[in-house]
């Protein structure tokens, strides 16, 4: 009888929670504004933002203060998000160049097909461009509208947005802030059509949307600009950003009211949450943390140390309510400590779908809908654990240890005492920092990442950011100057200390010709530093007077070199003293480094420091001058 009663309650707790008819799954609509800031809605406290209709699904629902982030920038928290794993075993954990997912990674949204969902996704994806195997329709997406890449994201006036790998117009527009084709009216109401669309059948609607972040833009039209374009104490800026909330508050409430016309507002869980922490925008002598002030509270002014990109509470704190009428008790303000990769098992939980084995998520069903109806307590992490690349971080209930950078000494906060993390106690408790250092090195797998089959869309995509309105380059930018060289077209990277495969940043890029390509020494899953070496086989012996360097053509200057110093030899594992070593100039142009005449094969460059005094290399273009 045991056994049997046992296999019962097993079937049971896979049913979908919404009572005694199984048929139908609750629908799941997920609202996840791109760094919207812990305290910048008012039903966490500001004074400056009005948010009424975010502030009434709270209110309808729970809200956490300690829900946290998958990390505390846009691409590795969205993977985390999807894969329900932690920021040491997935595979975007950078933010640069649209690091894909692997092919063969499932997400909440795979998950949820296979459960029977309509999948649909409007915003901006984050893990994998065109031409990737991230690409949200290889990942369980029936359709995905908006932007693959977070540069791409940046403009709301781009000339085109991306559906399932597809262009999609803007008429208008020409990137910037330029154009008659507001991108987010576009995405959000492709959401609503999704809802409608699919109002018989169980939904997921996924909405990364990007507002407030990006270029700071908001037609004037807009109903939420008339709230705030009179406050002439703020910068324009400032107002412009607070209006961009205001538009998505109002659109928060659309989907509310389109729940209830449609009669599915109590079969269907509503999340609302930031992706990171917030940032310290607009700040002035009397708001240095900002006017909106993400990170400090606003009725006791105590602050978040940090904010977006760091792994201090600034950088992870979000905003996080969930309604779901019936099921969830309103009203509710919930201090349960729970993070992104808890989202795929609590929606497994919830739909009666089966979750990866390996996630390092837990459910929040019985925070959400209590003990006695989840049939069981709630359980709780043994740790919490975030990298992002050289920081670490890791969270066991009140302690927090974190090592910014890994030359650092590692540091432990007491958060119940501290939550400002000001003072360091890890002298003071050696054996718990032992602890949470054993718990970072047991989370860390070395990070694997997807591949991309073509870059082309990919780069045309994140160029698409300014359109037709990208101010033109300097006239040294782009120039690789070939005269007096010997032809690459023979040439081949023999070997490479590093290179920065997530973002197609090769060693085969310095001989390609293509000023725009570079070669960017390792960053991920950890910094290589200098040295860093690359061995060209020319093809055969060459007569060689010199080579000619050129540094990366773009904003950046990452890995430009500043000491290098230059081997030729006839045997490509035996190299002797260098023919030419030189400190080269932070310039964009072509730069000679000259030497004496001698006959070889085999070119190895070693890169020995950079001009801002990273750890870094990068070559736009490397050229041989000679016979």
């Amino acid at each position: 009888m045991k056994s049997v009663l046992t296999a019962l309650l097993a079937i049971y707790l896979c049913l979908p929670l919404m009572g005694d008819d199984a048929a139908k799954k609750p629908n799941i609509v997920y609202i996840m504004c791109d760094e919207l800031g812990y305290y910048e809605p008012s039903f966490m406290g500001s004074k400056t933002i009005k948010t009424p209709r975010i502030d009434r699904l709270a209110a309808e629902g729970v809200w956490f203060t300690q829900a946290l982030a998958g990390s505390s920038v846009c691409a590795p928290t969205r993977c985390v998000l999807m894969t329900g794993k932690h920021s040491g075993h997935t595979s975007v954990r950078v933010n640069g160049g649209g690091t894909p997912m692997r092919a063969d990674e499932e997400t909440v949204a795979s998950m949820l097909k296979a459960s029977g969902y309509a999948t649909g996704g409007f915003g901006k994806w984050g893990c994998g461009g065109r031409g990737s195997t991230g690409v949200p329709e290889k990942h369980g997406f029936d359709v995905f509208l908006g932007y693959y890449d977070q540069v791409h994201a940046h403009s709301y006036y781009p000339p085109y947005i991306i559906r399932n790998s597809e262009e999609v117009p803007l008429p208008g527009n020409k990137g910037g802030s330029t154009g008659t084709n507001y991108s987010h009216y576009k995405i959000f109401n492709e959401a609503i059509k999704f809802i409608k669309d699919n109002k018989d059948r169980p939904f997921f609607c996924y909405l990364p949307i990007t507002p407030p972040h990006g270029i700071f833009d908001i037609p004037d039209s807009d109903p939420a600009w008339a709230i705030y374009k009179d406050e002439e104490e703020w910068p324009e800026q400032a107002r412009r950003y607070a209006a961009m909330v205001g538009m998505v508050d109002r659109q928060v409430g659309q989907v509310l009211d389109l729940l209830k016309e449609l009669k599915l507002d109590e079969n269907t869980i509503v999340f609302f949450c930031g992706d990171n922490g917030g940032n310290n925008y607009f700040r002035t002598p009397d708001h240095p943390r900002g006017i909106h002030s993400a990170n400090k509270n606003p009725k006791t002014g105590v602050e978040f140390r940090g904010g977006k990109g760091n792994l201090y509470e600034g950088g992870l704190r979000i905003p996080m309510a969930i309604r779901w009428p019936g099921k969830i008790k309103p009203g509710r303000v919930s201090d349960h400590l729970w993070y992104f990769p808890d989202v795929m098992p609590t929606l497994a939980e919830i739909t009666g779908s089966k979750a990866v084995k390996d996630t390092d998520g837990i459910s929040i069903v019985p925070e959400l809908i209590g003990a006695k109806a989840a049939g069981r307590e709630q359980a709780t992490h043994k740790y919490l654990y975030w990298e992002l690349g050289r920081q670490i971080a890791v969270r066991m209930k009140d302690w927090k240890a974190i090592r910014p950078r890994p030359d650092a000494a590692w540091e432990l906060y007491d958060l119940k005492k501290d939550i400002s993390e000001a003072n360091d106690v890890s002298a003071q408790n050696p054996k718990i920092l032992a602890q949470m250092k054993t718990f970072a090195s047991e989370a860390h797998e070395d990070a694997v990442e997807g591949t991309y089959a073509d870059m082309t869309n990919h780069q045309k995509d994140r160029a698409a950011k300014y359109g037709s309105t990208r101010p033109p380059q300097r006239p040294d930018r782009g120039k690789w100057k070939t005269k007096g060289l010997i032809a690459s077209k023979g040439f081949k990277i023999l070997s490479v200390s590093s290179e920065n495969r997530g973002n197609g940043k090769f060693a085969r890029n310095i001989i390609d010709g293509n000023a725009r390509t570079i070669w960017h020494s390792q960053f991920v899953p950890a910094i290589k530093k200098h040295p860093h070496e690359i061995i060209i086989d020319l093809g055969r012996e060459h007569t060689i007077r010199g080579f000619r360097y050129l540094s990366r053509q773009d904003a950046g200057w990452n890995g430009a070199i500043k000491e290098i110093e230059i081997t030729v030899s006839n045997e490509a594992d035996e190299f002797g003293k260098p023919v030419a070593k030189a400190a080269l100039k932070k310039i964009r142009s072509p730069q000679d480094i000259n030497c004496d005449r001698v006959e070889g094969r085999y070119i190895r460059i070693r890169a020995l420091s950079e001009v801002n005094g990273g750890p870094w290399a990068s070559i736009a273009e490397f050229g041989v001058i000679g016979k």
